[in-house]
């Protein structure tokens, strides 16, 4: 039954992503592309944070990294957007290689303080080699997303483009966690002397799913550069870091897809916030927003900290026993006929 529940899981989400073209307008679509966006990020985070236990406040870099890499080569050199994306993600995987060796020694606050710095640092490249980023007036001109002259130029194209890649992310994040590496994580995120003692590589793991989360927000970061054809140093700030750690939270880290319920519920509640702000608070500009949040992730890690995938949980082990029940009770009538 948990295999049939699993198969139907996926039909269902593959049934959606292709319906939702046909019975959405522009903007309802633009929020799918960003919650695809944002959903690649939140599940190389996952793996980091829900299943190896550490935190990272520096996301938006590799973010930044894969939207400038695939600009720079696109944009000014004229290469094609698939060595664009590969540079990205190859530049943001040394950079992570590099960096995760003397990082991921250090724990909780001092870790998270570590990955702050380095994004700070980051922005600041962006924002300062004016000659090779635009700085602060930004990155023009970057074209539309192709692969062998074939254009992702409208909506439709590009959100299939998105969520294609997006299940490719979950399934590969999904396997590997199944996998020994998942439970050598699982195991370093439980205890890390307990691990260490049984012969695990605490480092070596924790440096692998570190590089593998950078990748998949590189690989955002570069798609994003597409879709939107413009990027700035702004966009890539320490609170963007912020927000992709608000997305874990509230989606749940526990699982990979909490990655994609957090970006979801994070973009939904951001447009409900843009409508209905104006009208209960007049004078009140963005920082609600963020107040709004912040109130938001201290209610889930007070009542729900395992985030809102594990509702979904509940709801699916309900499904499972009263089709487990049902059954039995078949089989019970039957045998007793």
């Amino acid at each position: 039954m948990g295999n049939l529940l699993h198969y139907i899981k996926w039909i269902i989400l593959v049934a959606v992503i292709i319906i939702l073209p046909f019975i959405s307008n522009s903007f309802f679509l633009s929020m799918m592309i960003l919650i695809g966006l944002y959903a690649l990020v939140g599940t190389g985070l996952t793996m980091l944070m829900g299943y190896a236990g550490q935190i990272s406040l520096g996301h938006a870099a590799f973010y930044g990294i894969g939207a400038y890499s695939t600009a720079i080569m696109t944009g000014t050199y004229g290469l094609p957007s698939v060595i664009g994306i590969i540079v990205g993600l190859i530049i943001a995987g040394i950079i992570a290689y590099i960096i995760g060796h003397p990082t991921l020694k250090l724990k909780e606050n001092y870790l998270a303080l570590a990955t702050l710095g380095f994004g700070i640092i980051i922005f600041t490249f962006f924002k300062e080699f004016k000659g090779l980023t635009g700085g602060l007036n930004g990155f023009f001109g970057i074209p539309v997303f192709n692969v062998f002259g074939f254009l992702f130029d409208t909506d439709i194209k590009f959100y299939l483009l998105t969520w294609i890649l997006v299940l490719l992310g979950i399934i590969f994040a999904n396997n590997m966690m199944q996998s020994r590496v998942g439970r050598a994580l699982r195991s370093i995120h439980g205890s890390e002397v307990a691990a260490s003692s049984i012969g695990i590589n605490i480092q070596k793991y924790k440096l692998q799913v570190f590089v593998l989360s950078a990748i998949y927000a590189s690989i955002a970061g570069s798609l994003y550069a597409h879709y939107i054809t413009f990027i700035n140093p702004n966009l890539f700030t320490a609170m963007e870091s912020i927000n992709f750690l608000i997305i874990v939270v509230i989606g749940g880290s526990a699982s990979v897809w909490g990655g994609v319920i957090g970006a979801a519920l994070y973009v939904f509640l951001s447009e409900w916030l843009k409508e209905i702000t104006p009208t209960i608070f007049p004078n009140v500009g963005g920082e609600f927003q963020i107040i709004f949040f912040g109130l938001l992730i201290v209610v889930m890690l007070i009542f729900m900290p395992k985030g809102f995938i594990s509702l979904l949980k509940k709801l699916g082990d309900k499904i499972s026993f009263l089709f487990k029940s049902r059954n039995k009770a078949i089989e019970n009538q039957t045998g007793g006929e």
